[in-house]
């Protein structure tokens, strides 16, 4: 759970400092929902620069970026069926050996890796967001108890 954009955006940079190359995260959530502020903490934690503007790329489909690796953010929204994901090559970004974070992953969800990290966003109201990650894959599994742990220890360090 977040309460601001700002835990949005700092729980996406935890989850960032943890991904390496090939890593894959599959954003799902209703419009508004803070998939693209979430996304601004995943750069940041990946060492793209803060004074970098990460927007949502509805309209370009995938937006490169520089960090401590390629940073790929793609956006399925307008994107109407199978073939046009396929034929805008998607698919590739997801096998670069760069970090891809997708938007709107939940409509096509048959490109995605095993692999994926899978982070659902819900609006619980103007401010607060239920923010979930699953994952079947080992590496996801992994990288999610380490999330979770480091919380944990913010937690405990805080009391």
């Amino acid at each position: 759970m977040t309460d601001s954009d700002k835990e949005t955006i700092n729980l996406g940079k935890k989850l960032g400092a943890l991904l390496f190359e090939g890593d894959v995260v599959a954003l799902v959530g209703d419009l508004g929902s803070g998939k693209t502020w979430f996304t601004k903490g995943l750069a940041l934690g990946l060492g793209v620069g803060t004074d970098t503007v990460i927007p949502s790329p509805s309209f370009s489909l995938v937006n490169e970026y520089k960090g401590r690796c390629t940073f790929y953010h793609m956006d399925l929204y307008r994107l109407e069926d199978l073939s046009e994901v396929l034929y805008a090559g998607l698919e590739e970004y997801l096998q670069s050996g760069g970090v891809a974070v997708m938007e709107w992953a939940d409509r096509w969800p048959e490109i995605l890796p095993e692999h994926r990290i899978k982070v659902e966003i819900v609006i619980i109201d103007e401010n607060r967001r239920d923010i979930t990650l699953s994952g079947q894959h080992p590496r996801a599994i992994d990288i999610i108890e380490e999330l979770r742990a480091s919380n944990n220890e913010k937690k405990e360090q805080s009391h």
